[in-house]
């Protein structure tokens, strides 16, 4: 779990570093928005994919970009150290930091 919280702290990172409009001030502060992260996905990740399913059964899985959207605007309204400039930014955030980590934790695998 702690390796997961790191390799998301990185990936948030990194997609601050690179994607206007994201504004992250340390590390430390990645580190918080990934626990954050885990801890809205844990209690409320569940609950909006079961009310969104045939969303998600229709575009094959998709739908859930959008609710990872949801979930790190959640985070963005709960720290103030971290800061998306609006939901557009937000969804390719999203986008973003799910291929950086699913990359990094593949090539963890792969070792």
């Amino acid at each position: 779990m702690l390796i997961n919280i790191l390799i998301l702290s990185v990936a948030v990172f990194l997609v601050a570093n690179f994607l206007p409009g994201i504004q992250v001030k340390h590390f430390g502060t990645a580190i918080m928005v990934a626990i954050v992260y885990s801890l809205v996905n844990f209690f409320f990740g569940w609950l909006l994919i079961i009310l969104s399913l045939p969303f998600i059964i229709i575009t094959f899985g998709l739908f859930k970009l959008v609710i990872n959207a949801v979930l790190l605007w959640l985070t963005d309204k709960m720290l103030n150290d971290f800061q998306i400039k609006d939901f557009f930014t937000t969804f390719i955030a999203a986008l973003c930091i799910t291929i950086v980590d699913s990359v990094i934790k593949w090539g963890m695998a792969s070792m």
